[in-house]
């Protein structure tokens, strides 16, 4: 019988019986008198179980007199050591799915009760830091309060007042918005909420917020299904209603990395007799698409539609001449002939 079923056996008996003899547990467990003394031990040192040696019942039981922080376990919840390394994983990926570990604080009472629960010398959540990294590209800083004001927007359905600067304008603007959902994406937090000032669903990144303000106004309500059809079925975070298909195609080589990767929901793929991938994928707006087309350089051909296959020619186009002015060769290092087939077969 491994340990975690023993403990739990032992909750059990003391918790439906008003106490219980020593050599009965030992004939309920089947283990030695040095084993329960350990286990009984364990559960009144790690999990602060109110176990007691009653002299009038000659028993264990347990202790019922009110005591504050009394609480031993989670109810009905026991875990195996690697089902408590396991949650000591996640809570360290999720501390660090932001960057200012914003949950860490609320989740740190946790982390010490299962280091308990281990109960080894050296804590297991600082080996876990050791030996797992998480690396983020391209995070960007944003303040803490910001982030628990929208978060507590949400929740409240209360609207907001922010000030939003726009990147790609360089203007700041304010506005009162409904929150509707935050949404994590590439390393970054952003915003789906109605903009009262456009009169529409809008997308904010939760960085480019310079001031918030939480309003005591209910927030304008949303169908999940709206939100979807107008922020979900494009491509990467931008958006937009008119979604086109674009087709691409990926070499031999770089297809056996491709066809496991996913890049949207809707997306269709397949191999061609040749060993290519062909990859079809819904965009409303090319600009995040295009990006990353562009890393994969000449193991990527854009079949269609035209539009974008104009893009990408234009965007290489741009690259070569830069890389040609710098004096380092093409961006993708192919032979002219090759790069004249894929943009105007």
């Amino acid at each position: 019988m491994e340990r975690v079923e023993r403990l739990y056996r032992i909750r059990r008996l003391l918790t439906e019986r008003r106490s219980i003899r020593r050599d009965d547990l030992l004939a309920e467990l089947e283990i030695s008198p040095a084993t329960l003394k350990r286990d009984l031990e364990y559960l009144r040192d790690r999990l602060n179980a109110p176990i007691v040696w009653c002299r009038e019942c000659r028993g264990y039981r347990f202790d019922t007199t009110p005591q504050a922080g009394a609480q031993y376990e989670l109810p009905g919840l026991w875990f195996s050591d690697k089902e408590i390394h396991a949650l000591l994983t996640m809570q360290h990926l999720l501390a660090n799915l932001d960057p200012g570990g914003i949950l860490a604080p609320h989740v740190q009472p946790l982390m010490a009760r299962l280091n308990a629960l281990l109960g080894s010398a050296e804590s297991p959540a600082d080996e876990i830091r050791k030996r797992v990294l998480i690396t983020g590209i391209g995070k960007r800083a944003m303040k803490l309060d910001h982030f628990e004001h929208i978060g507590s927007a949400l929740l409240r359905r209360k609207r907001l007042n922010i000030a939003y600067y726009a990147r790609g304008r360089g203007e700041e603007s304010e506005r009162d918005v409904s929150p509707q959902r935050l949404v994590h994406y590439r390393e970054n937090w952003y915003l789906d909420a109605w903009c009262h000032l456009r009169g529409a669903l809008r997308n904010f990144a939760v960085d480019s917020i310079r001031r918030v303000e939480l309003l005591e106004r209910p927030a304008r309500e949303i169908p999940r299904k709206t939100l979807d059809s107008v922020l979900g079925p494009g491509y990467g975070i931008f958006t937009g209603r008119k979604v086109q298909w674009a087709r691409l195609r990926f070499s031999a080589e770089r297809a056996r990395w491709v066809a496991a990767e996913h890049w949207h929901p809707k997306q269709r793929g397949r191999f061609d007799d040749e060993g290519s991938y062909l990859l079809d994928i819904p965009y409303a707006d090319h600009r995040e698409l295009i990006m990353d087309i562009l890393k994969h350089g000449r193991h990527c051909e854009v079949l269609g539609p035209e539009g974008l296959r104009a893009v990408f020619a234009t965007e290489v186009a741009v690259m070569a001449e830069n890389l040609a002015a710098d004096g380092t060769g093409s961006c993708c290092e192919p032979p002219a002939e090759e790069n004249r087939v894929r943009l105007n077969p």
